[in-house]
């Protein structure tokens, strides 16, 4: 017979009996936040516009078609941040906030979060973007969870280019979750569903972690899967 599980992972999951976990660009925004802060920083003035805007857009036909390095993509992205005080970055990404994302989130995304959080689920955002762009949208809906891809910054507090331990992309969604959900002692079982919310097939390793697997907005891959297996579809930026 199976001992009883410890105390603390018996309180865990019973104050969290659901786990709901959101994409967030073209998911809970309708935009790319990591393509957006990219034509951001042309509007800066910190990037070469034409060449910058040429690499950027590849990078994003690569991920659309899900042949991304994002290893090389991230040593692209901040190669600007890297310049940069932490005051600097800081007001550029306040005034990205007011002038790119906050008009951009919907009232159906922030009531569909807000749902799930009145429902006592457990709530988190796990996106590929990385940590500098996406922390304060997080924030914007009230969602103290992220999962994004973690830069790596130096002991001054410097971003390197690289990335700190494992992407949140693809695959590595399910590696980041599995290990935010074991630190507190914690895992898929503990729940009695499971949402996930995405608009692509990128995220397929964690749609089919899911009970309840959402495909919104989806891309026509991710709609050909979603009618296949009988998912749910949703749109929420009607």
């Amino acid at each position: 017979m199976q001992g009883a599980a410890p105390a603390g992972r018996e309180d865990a999951a019973r104050a969290h009996r659901n786990l709901c976990l959101f994409d967030l660009d073209h998911t809970l925004i309708p935009i790319d936040s990591d393509h957006a802060w990219n034509e951001f920083q042309i509007r800066l003035g910190w990037v070469d516009e034409g060449e910058f805007r040429r690499i950027n857009n590849g990078f994003y036909a690569d991920y659309t078609a899900g042949r991304l390095d994002i290893h090389a993509y991230i040593a692209f992205a901040t190669a600007a941040l890297r310049t940069r005080s932490a005051h600097e970055l800081a007001e550029a990404h306040a005034r990205f906030m007011r002038e790119v994302v906050e008009p951009a989130i919907p009232t159906a995304a922030r009531e569909l979060v807000r749902a799930h959080q009145q429902r006592g689920d457990r709530v988190a955002i796990v996106t590929s973007t990385n940590d500098f762009v996406t922390a304060p949208i997080a924030r914007a809906f009230g969602v103290a969870e992220l999962i994004a891809t973690t830069l790596e910054r130096d002991a001054t507090g410097t971003i390197t280019g690289r990335i700190a331990g494992v992407a949140s992309f693809r695959e590595g969604k399910v590696t980041r979750v599995e290990a935010w959900l074991a630190d507190q002692g914690l895992g898929w079982s503990d729940f009695g569903r499971i949402s996930v919310y995405s608009d692509s097939w990128n995220d397929l390793p964690l749609l089919e972690r899911a009970t309840e697997p959402v495909a919104v907005s989806p891309s026509a891959e991710l709609a050909a899967i979603a009618s296949e297996r009988g998912w749910r579809v949703l749109n929420l930026f009607e």
